[in-house]
């Protein structure tokens, strides 16, 4: 359990940006509804963004995501895990490999595949067992794409919003499993795998960029 609440080099939450993220959250009675309230935070706190993948060290430290106002779900899930250790919560990372079926036409435009490779989500441990939370999708997001934002209540696992009235809104197709930390290379070997097109040449627009 003590490699689930430790720091690394992508969950870097000693790092003065996180004190900044969580210097007005406040702790809650119990350690579930802390984990409740620390995933709302994170979810809301940047507006979903999948159109800007950059695969490096880097990008996808805690510290340097807390700097921006959009990210994607590997980002996400990055800063809910380091917020989570830091706050003494076991924290772990999973990912899967998704389908989006609302509001994705432009991404798999640049993905030439329906599959989104590496969706990232977290496990947190709470009240004796590991409980899967995906705080991918904000408030604002959901909004805009007319799905009701995904609650999780700190017991049973919430990992996507099956359906958006009579449409199927995300399905997924293959579990990764879960990690300690960052698997980096694994993800840019899947991705490499499913998008070869992207580690060609630059990709380096305003409304789509990749970076490994």
């Amino acid at each position: 359990m003590e490699a689930f609440l430790q720091e690394t080099p992508f969950l870097n939450y000693s790092q003065e940006n996180f004190s900044v993220f969580l210097r007005d959250f406040e702790i809650q009675e119990t350690q579930k509804q802390t984990a409740i309230s620390l995933y709302e935070k994170v979810r809301d706190a940047f507006l979903y963004d999948p159109y800007h993948l950059h695969l490096t060290q880097d990008a996808l430290q805690g510290s340097h995501i807390l700097t921006k106002k959009r990210a994607w779900c590997v980002e996400k899930a990055i800063v809910l895990a380091a917020c989570a250790r830091r706050l003494g919560i076991p924290a772990r990372l999973g990912y899967a490999i998704v389908v989006n079926h609302i509001g994705v036409e432009k991404l798999t435009q640049y993905l030439r595949r329906p599959e989104i490779v590496f969706h990232g989500y977290v496990e947190l441990y709470i009240e004796n067992r590991w409980v899967k939370c995906t705080p991918s999708f904000d408030r604002k997001i959901c909004r805009m794409t007319g799905v009701p934002p995904l609650e999780w209540d700190g017991e049973h696992d919430s990992l996507f919003q099956a359906y958006a009235g009579d449409t199927q809104f995300m399905e997924y197709v293959h579990d990764y499993g879960v990690f300690a930390d960052v698997p980096l290379e694994l993800m840019k070997d899947e991705m490499k795998k499913h998008y070869p097109h992207l580690f060609v040449g630059e990709w380096e627009g305003k409304e789509f960029s990749f970076k490994f």
